[in-house]
């Protein structure tokens, strides 16, 4: 199961190589259309991307600091620097080609 963060731990989750963090929430239908595929992501990339995921209820004050205002989206740091940014529900081949970019 993917790892959640918020405020507190944001700045610590992301220090260390790729992480892709998913901004969500529970009343959102493309949320939980792109669910399983973060599932098999984490799944595939296990000891290689750590994954988070954001519900923006909970922490609106990272999202917004992130200039997250739409969502789903998706955010690929690597060792805590911010390298892509995706919006809205995308097929599981965008996200692989984005972390297989900076693996």
């Amino acid at each position: 199961m993917a790892k959640t963060t918020n405020s507190e731990t944001f700045e610590n989750d992301i220090s260390t190589g790729v992480v892709l963090v998913d901004f969500w929430a529970g009343w959102c239908g493309p949320c939980k259309m792109l669910a399983p595929t973060i599932e098999e992501l984490e799944k595939e990339y296990e000891g290689r991307v750590t994954v988070c995921k954001a519900d923006v209820d909970e922490c609106p004050d990272l999202a917004t600091s992130l200039g997250i205002y739409s969502i789903p989206t998706v955010l690929i740091f690597k060792d805590g620097e911010k390298k892509e940014q995706v919006i809205g529900y995308h097929l599981k081949r965008e996200y692989v080609a984005l972390l297989d970019k900076y693996l």
